[in-house]
């Protein structure tokens, strides 16, 4: 790997990122801050962990020395210094996240075909994803719907299609959110959601008729709205809403910022 004064500009993901960049080149510096780098990392009880007042410090500090900052949602501006931001959420591949009949997600991953599924997207050790609430409200669907919850943690993205056109509804309890990708992918194959409201998760599906959104985030109130929306068996049809999240779209939008900030820099592109 090149040293980083060899590159024209550096591009950091997450404010802890920005800070080793930050503290390595002259370059200029591009930082992406996508959610729990700005709002800080929580534990179960909701209360903020010394790693997440840490992180919300240092990416603080991060976003008002960077060249060009860049936020995955207009909510997170609120964590910012007094600056300027771009909002550019994380695109998605619209070829590889689109429909295919549910019969033949779920024969490719062998699940049986008359099975009421729920999918949770992440790592269930991650605190901030609050993987313990997903199972309550999935015990508490089980009390009068049968639902079998299928965990996506870890699995290749050419296969998460498959997933989300095999399963009934993405169910999203997370405590803090930037702009979650898996959203934007089940809504690019056509899955319902069924979310707490967090991160952009309104602007999403907010207007959507077969997706839910529980202000509450009380547990039975996300069951109710689950079973509803798994009862009703509707794929979401607005399909074309999710083409402006196109990754090919977006990394336009990224290149003009590059521009901007080696402009500004007084810099000129090298031809390595």
């Amino acid at each position: 790997m090149l040293p980083l004064r060899n590159y024209d500009i550096i591009h950091a993901h997450h404010g802890q990122s920005g800070l080793i960049a930050l503290a390595q080149t002259d370059r200029p510096v591009v930082v992406t801050f996508h959610g729990s780098d700005l709002q800080g990392i929580r534990n179960r009880k909701g209360k903020y962990t010394l790693q997440g007042y840490l992180l919300r410090a240092v990416s603080r500090w991060v976003a008002g020395k960077a060249n060009e900052v860049i936020i995955v949602s207009e909510h997170l501006s609120q964590y910012l210094p007094d600056r300027s931001f771009h909002v550019i959420p994380a695109g998605i591949d619209t070829e590889l996240f689109s429909p295919i009949p549910q019969a033949e997600g779920r024969k490719a991953l062998s699940f049986f075909p008359d099975e009421n599924l729920v999918l949770f997207v992440g790592d269930p050790n991650r605190p901030e994803k609050r993987y313990w609430l997903a199972k309550e409200v999935i015990d508490r669907v089980n009390i009068s719907f049968p639902v079998r919850m299928v965990l996506a943690d870890g699995i290749p993205n050419e296969q998460m299609p498959l997933y989300m056109n095999a399963c009934d509804a993405l169910l999203v309890t997370s405590a803090n959110e930037g702009s979650p990708n898996a959203v934007k992918e089940a809504l690019a194959c056509g899955l319902p959601v069924v979310s707490v409201d967090v991160g952009d998760i309104r602007m999403r599906i907010g207007s959507i008729p077969e997706c839910a959104i529980s202000q509450s985030g009380d547990p039975d109130d996300l069951a109710s709205k689950l079973i509803a929306i798994v009862k009703a068996k509707q794929r979401i049809r607005q399909r074309e809403m999710i083409f402006a999240l196109d990754e090919k779209q977006l990394v336009q939008q990224v290149i003009a910022v590059y521009q901007h900030a080696i402009s500004e820099k007084g810099l000129l592109l090298s031809s390595h």
